[in-house]
């Protein structure tokens, strides 16, 4: 069995090799039970333990990731993860693949591949809202889809800002990339909104997205948090990585249900079914469309297996 460490994912990823592996993966059969988070101190803290079983003809996998937010006043990541991948065909071991990488490409290959049908095929302008891990990888994703040629990097702070847009900048070369200063503008500009925060509160506002617009919401995962409000959910079409994982855990969708702004039905379609082609994506060129994401094991299995096909 072999073990992956991250710097052993870093150097065998590049986009658009997860996207195009994903597109593949939710367009066919596959087997991916609801996501199981366990909090492990209810009513006391965030602290979490998580599992994510899936298979598909290639192999079997699971992930099991640790979420303690108070680690890093001890100097530990708030996340640890890895995936336990086997062989479909025979059921033997095959790798144990750091989660945290795997979650850094599998995550915003899913955003892009959402974007890829559902945002404008001439989008040129993109904002990412965030300066964490997922802030680079999320420009470079989308940037791999469609013909972005400016690329604005918001964050509560500059410097934070400034540096992902540095890192950027050496990635690519033919994007204008900058800081967003002000935020209400940039959503005004862009062409595709992506949003990798750890905000609970909405951060993108109805109001400020016009039509035709693409917005995407991935780094928000607590039933009473969102980084988008009502008003954007109700004028948008809108589509899920998974109902069974976003209809438990998504407060951009779970606090406007709740409201009575919209139901459950009104999520047109998930990421499966703009694959296998039976829920179209992006039709009238001047709607708002909304992806959310909370992550699902399938993602998970279907890169991690990328990394380790490319090892062997």
């Amino acid at each position: 069995m072999r073990i992956l460490e991250a710097d052993d994912v870093h150097r065998v990823m590049n986009f658009p090799d997860p996207i195009a592996a994903l597109r593949e993966a939710f367009g066919s059969p596959a087997g991916t039970p609801q996501r199981m988070v366990f909090p492990l101190d209810p009513g006391q803290s965030h602290d979490a333990f998580a599992v994510l079983p899936a298979w598909n003809t290639k192999a079997m996998g699971v992930k099991s990731f640790t979420y303690l937010p108070s680690n890093p006043e001890k100097g530990y990541p708030v996340l640890h993860a890895k995936i336990l991948l086997f062989s479909r065909e025979t059921g033997e071991p095959l790798a144990l693949v750091d989660g945290i990488s795997v979650t850094h490409w599998r995550t915003t290959a899913v955003s892009a591949l959402a974007a890829d049908y559902l945002a404008p095929k001439d989008a040129s302008r993109l904002l990412v809202c965030g300066t964490g891990h997922l802030s680079a990888f999320a420009a470079l994703a989308h940037s791999t889809v469609r013909p972005i040629r400016e690329c604005a990097i918001w964050g509560r702070s500059p410097e934070k800002a400034a540096k992902v847009v540095e890192s950027l900048k050496a990635s690519r070369d033919d994007i204008e990339f900058t800081v967003a200063p002000d935020l209400e503008a940039a959503a005004r500009n862009a062409d595709v909104i992506c949003c990798v925060t750890g905000s609970h509160e909405p951060i993108i506002l109805g109001e400020w997205v016009s039509g035709g617009t693409h917005t995407d919401f991935i780094g928000n995962h607590e039933k009473h948090g969102r980084e988008c409000d009502t008003e954007l959910v109700t004028k948008s079409t809108i589509y899920v990585d998974s109902r069974l994982n976003t209809l438990n855990e998504a407060g951009e969708l779970l606090i406007p249900i709740e409201e009575g702004k919209i139901t459950t039905d009104d999520v047109l379609g998930e990421l499966s079914e703009l694959c296998a082609g039976t829920v179209k994506g992006r039709g009238d060129q001047e709607g708002i469309t909304l992806f959310k994401s909370v992550g699902t094991a399938l993602s998970d299995l279907t890169a991690a297996y990328l990394a380790f096909e490319r090892q062997s």
